[in-house]
């Protein structure tokens, strides 16, 4: 690849390994395939524990773990101007051309992209969530979003619903916002190699124990789905503050024996949990995309899962059930499904899946917002202020004193430490091979 095409990237998010999640899985894939493509990429994150400084994963990906302590769910506590001189120190030691910055959530990536926006760097923000509306955290929310977007170059969702909920939250305009999916790992989620026996349906559920996963809802169809198909068991994965409502639920039926609790399942042996059940249970009240169901589609598993959010968009019509989120249409599903039972053929539901969701095509088609990203018109301090002073009669110009305090901190960092005495890392070029999937995940540093 030649050097004018050959992009060197940050990827800034709070949420990365060796915490597991959604957006961690998606930025790793997305910078292995990055990798091999010839870009350079970077990550930046905060401390886990005493993992800290620079650390190498798998394919020679750099990460800096700043020296910063979650705060609040795996983020870090917000300081505005706190991150500034470390990522000034990042972006110039390797020579970084575009900041990519990950999840609504986090405070570090929202950091990072009014830092970066500051020094004259184009940035793009990925949104791998749903919000409301209405209620005080989510309005607190959408106003940062607003303030954040309101200078980015470009923005990806994993989904369409997921780009207009964006849209609506932050007021950007859509012509800005690409929609590009997540993908699965097919090498690492296999289905098994013999088909299970349907003498005994195992429905699987591998989720975060919580509200927004709709934990509640599980405990109401359980038990019904129970009494309903006497060869019917459920293994559950996952952990949250409403396992105890589910443990409960369990002892007041009396359906210890048909409902195995797995607690945490590491990341790693996911798949061997997948291909034990025949359908995957997928009760999210709120989803952007939900790669859960790709990796149990990929292990050969007939999904039923609500339809809310991106999860209509996620699976063709024939390998996924969606019900509405309430009881009696989920129980419904669930009969629905077993019936379908017997046209499932694991085998081709992988080989299907293998064609339809490929991180390298995830990377090529970020690679195309990254070119767009790079030809926006570079802008000084004062060209870009309005942008930011028409998110709101008093929040438009609290939004312009940050920036304009941002930008005399950066020259006075600049006075105090020029950018010619940092010096530069010297890239190491690791071996790549064009269109190869990456290995399963080896988590090394």
């Amino acid at each position: 690849m030649t050097e004018q095409k050959r992009h060197r990237i940050l990827m800034v998010s709070d949420f990365f390994y060796p915490n597991f999640g959604g957006v961690e899985n998606h930025i790793y894939y997305l910078s292995q395939c990055l990798l091999k493509l010839g870009h350079k990429v970077i990550v930046m994150t905060h401390a886990y524990g005493n993992r800290s400084g620079v650390r190498y994963m798998t394919g020679g990906l750099k990460v800096y773990y700043i020296p910063w302590k979650p705060f609040l769910m795996q983020n870090t506590l917000p300081t505005f101007f706190g991150t500034l001189p470390i990522l000034r120190t990042i972006l110039i030691r390797e020579n970084i051309s575009l900041v990519h910055g990950h999840q609504a959530f986090s405070t570090l990536c929202h950091e990072a992209l009014m830092h970066a926006r500051t020094m004259g760097y184009k940035v793009v923000f990925t949104d791998h969530s749903l919000y409301g509306f209405a209620d005080v955290g989510s309005i607190h929310m959408n106003k940062v979003l607003q303030f954040t977007l309101a200078d980015v170059n470009e923005a990806i969702c994993v989904s369409h619903t997921s780009k207009e909920n964006t849209v609506l939250r932050s007021g950007l305009s859509p012509e800005k916002v690409f929609v590009i999916p997540n993908a699965v790992d097919t090498a690492m989620f296999k289905p098994a190699s013999e088909r299970l026996s349907r003498n005994e349906i195992v429905i699987v559920v591998i989720s975060r124990l919580v509200y927004r996963k709709g934990a509640d809802l599980l405990v109401e169809v359980i038990p019904e789905v129970c009494r309903l198909y006497p060869n019917v068991r459920f293994i559950i994965g996952g952990d949250g503050p409403k396992r105890v409502r589910l443990e409960e639920m369990r002892e007041k039926h009396n359906i210890q024996d048909r409902v195995d609790m797995l607690g945490a399942v590491p990341h790693a042996q996911v798949q061997s949990v997948l291909i034990s059940g025949h359908i995957f249970l997928n009760s999210s009240l709120t989803e952007a995309f939900c790669i859960a169901i790709l990796e149990a589609a990929s292990c050969g598993l007939l999904t039923v899962s609500t339809r809310v959010g991106g999860v209509p968009e996620v699976l063709p019509d024939d390998m996924i059930v969606l019900a509405e989120p309430v009881p009696r249409d989920m129980i419904n599903a669930v009969g629905k499904a077993m019936r379908m039972l017997p046209m499932i053929d694991p085998q081709m539901m992988h080989l299907r899946m293998k064609s339809l969701y490929s991180w390298f095509d995830v990377a090529k088609r970020t690679e195309l917002v990254y070119d767009h990203a790079l030809r926006c018109t570079d802008e000084n301090l004062l060209q870009r202020l309005p942008r930011y002073l028409s998110c709101g009669a008093w929040a438009g110009k609290l939004f312009c004193l940050v920036m304009i305090i941002n930008f005399l901190l950066w020259h006075l960092l600049n006075v105090l430490k020029p950018p010619e005495e940092i010096e530069e890392v010297p890239d190491f070029v690791y071996p790549h091979h064009q269109h190869e999937e990456p290995s399963r995940l080896e988590f090394k540093g």
